[in-house]
């Protein structure tokens, strides 16, 4: 029984990684789907653009189309967001021997805390200019970085951490959660000032996480 049970430890750790895959791949596909395209009835189209009206319908789907940038950019945000605590996890599971019940769950709980991050994400854009808003979302951020943070912990404490793992590897990750959330308490007090003030240094801290470089402070978070 006991020789089942390891076993079984072991691969729960490859079993969390696919199902982390899937649920990662279908929150990204439905952030995509609050972007509508505009829709304006029959437009003049297929004249030159001499013709007359030919202009004037050009620049009708212009006009609808410039309200789906700030969107787009919470898109960008949502986007970027799952993909760096996609990597996050990753991570995690990659230098764990095994896992158990409560690990388990911990990432569970993680999971199901990104199924909802489309909600968040689409309620951020609906109401950019609304503080109420950007709270959700940066609340969505700090539970899911508590999160993760407290597997790394418990892994640790447990023994649950390979032993070939790299030196500091458990300092190295917690530093990293911690600097990225008091980042995002930061970003996310000033808006006080301006929410798209806000929501735009998110996008940045979450490119400068995505793209990772190599220059102090940057390679912090």
């Amino acid at each position: 029984m006991s020789t089942i049970y390891h076993r079984v430890a072991g691969s729960s750790v490859h079993r969390l990684a696919a199902i982390s895959d899937g649920i990662f791949a279908v929150a990204m596909t439905l952030l995509v789907l609050d972007l509508h395209v505009p829709e304006l009835g029959r437009l003049r189209s297929g004249q030159p653009l001499w013709a007359p009206g030919s202009l004037h319908g050009e620049g009708q789907l212009l006009h609808a189309l410039l309200p789906l940038a700030s969107r787009l950019g919470v898109y960008l945000l949502g986007f970027l967001t799952l993909g760096m605590f996609w990597l996050g996890q990753q991570a995690q599971l990659d230098h764990f021997a095994r896992s158990d019940r409560q690990l388990t769950w911990l990432h569970l709980a993680f999971l199901g805390g990104i199924s909802l991050m489309p909600f968040s994400t689409a309620l951020l854009a609906e109401y950019e200019a609304y503080r109420v808003a950007l709270l959700v979302y940066w609340l969505h951020l700090l539970v899911l970085g508590l999160l993760l943070l407290a597997s790394l912990r418990y892994a640790r404490d447990a023994g649950l951490v390979r032993a070939d793992a790299p030196d500091g590897l458990v300092e190295a990750a917690r530093r990293r959660i911690v600097v990225a959330q008091l980042l995002y308490v930061g970003v996310v007090l000033l808006g006080v000032v301006s929410t798209y003030l806000s929501v735009a240094l998110l996008v940045l801290l979450q490119l400068n996480s995505a793209v990772a470089p190599k220059v102090r402070p940057l390679n912090r978070f």
